[in-house]
């Protein structure tokens, strides 16, 4: 009899996670997958948590790993769940974020306009299931809700799925910061499928309600972050600085690489570019083309790359109340002398906006409480005032990034 291939890959936050059916080695294998090894997790973080250097693979075998063991959990409660939609459905999870480009979040809509990173993840999964012989269609339709079974598709994309179940733990472990840390074990033990639909038994009401804490601290302690803000914010004016110059120094602009191909402002908003050449961009491009434009010969573009390859990031404020025009008029000025660039140039370095973080949406993504006398609540009807009136309560807060004075 044939051995099973099996390998063990050893990750820092969970030990050993098992690599043991031919679908997932081939995917892991595939090199949409492997170009998650060149996309960092949390962008820029590492700005202000050295540790936070952690990539989007890393992020998807550690989901991978936890949606084995809600599995394993879920049929012990007596839920069926096949094999064939156990390797579908991780294989699922394995993908979900394979149409995350340079450094995720902080360039979404910025390379490719208008287009959500899951909507890509779905094009890649399909342009690997051809090359996989039709072997993901049935991982496909979970991720999408096709599939007749819900409680997958939500293991997969909802307010419990295994996707913030690592992230939270991982980035908490990456970063040093201790308020992330969620009982994932306890919560996985907590769950129970009821008519296809994914629940918590009563008894993980305050571990579910930990994890929501944790989730809100994490995004306005370290997503958030005023720091990593200004970081991000700045990557994303070299590349509006670059598409506003492209049409007259495209030359100039060029890095003879696969990014070329997003930097006109008619890739970005019309979407003309292949899955292929979406699949071959990665951090280490973009962080070549800022190398590249440092030493560039417009002023704005120069000084923005270099300040952030040197870690001379804006001062950015973080307030409750929208930011005055007045005070955003004024410092432009004074930047705009300081810099010897003009006012409207000086909106490379002036500029405000607002940042939401909704820990517990009210729609269709809900946390349902399974009660032991049969009943079934949502958790922000459950009779505990810290989830129904802080948890779901959206919370919007106004950035303002300013360069320092040079006098």
């Amino acid at each position: 009899m044939p051995s099973i291939k099996r390998k063990i890959i050893n990750d820092p936050v969970y030990g050993f996670i098992t690599i043991n059916h031919p679908l997932i080695f081939d995917i892991i294998a595939h090199p949409c997958y492997q170009r998650l090894r060149r996309i960092n997790q949390m962008a820029m973080a590492q700005l202000v948590y050295p540790g936070a250097v952690h990539t989007r693979l890393h992020h998807s075998l550690g989901a991978y790993h936890l949606m084995g063991q809600a599995v394993t959990e879920l049929r012990a409660k007596g839920t069926v769940i096949t094999e064939e939609e156990e390797i579908a459905v991780k294989a699922a999870i394995l993908l979900h974020d394979v149409g995350h480009g340079p450094f995720s979040h902080a360039l979404e809509h910025q390379l490719v306009q208008n287009v959500h990173h899951e909507e890509l993840s779905l094009g890649i999964m399909n342009m690997m299931n051809e090359d996989l012989g039709g072997r993901l269609t049935l991982a496909i339709q979970m991720f999408t809700n096709e599939y007749p079974k819900p409680f997958l598709h939500q293991l997969i994309s909802g307010q419990l799925d295994m996707d913030r179940m690592d992230y939270l733990t991982r980035d908490s472990f990456f970063t040093g910061v201790s308020e992330g840390v969620i009982g994932y074990d306890r919560i996985l033990k907590m769950l129970v499928v009821q008519d296809d639909e994914l629940m918590v038994e009563e008894k993980g009401i305050y571990s579910v309600e930990k994890f929501l804490i944790a989730r809100r601290q994490m995004y306005w302690q370290v997503y958030l972050h005023k720091t990593v803000l200004a970081g991000e914010k700045m990557l994303v004016k070299i590349l509006e600085r670059v598409r506003e110059l492209y049409p007259v120094m495209a030359e100039s602009l060029r890095t003879y690489g696969p990014l070329d191909d997003f930097l006109s402002n008619e890739t970005a908003a019309q979407g003309v570019f292949s899955m292929e050449a979406f699949c071959r961009i990665d951090d280490n491009d973009v962080m070549f083309a800022v190398k590249k434009w440092s030493s560039h010969s417009d002023k704005v573009l120069r000084l923005l790359s270099t300040h952030l390859l040197n870690r001379k990031l804006l001062k950015c404020h973080i307030q409750a109340e929208m930011v005055p025009e007045e005070l955003i008029l004024r410092e432009r000025k004074r930047v705009a002398v300081d810099l010897g660039i003009t006012e409207a140039e000086s909106g490379y370095f002036v500029f405000s906006g607002e940042a939401t973080n909704t820990t517990y949406k009210l729609g269709n993504e809900h946390i349902n409480i399974a009660f032991k006398d049969g009943k079934v609540r949502q958790i922000s009807q459950v009779d505990n005032p810290l989830i129904h009136q802080t948890l779901s309560t959206p919370v919007k807060k106004f950035y303002f990034c300013t360069m320092a004075g040079t006098k």
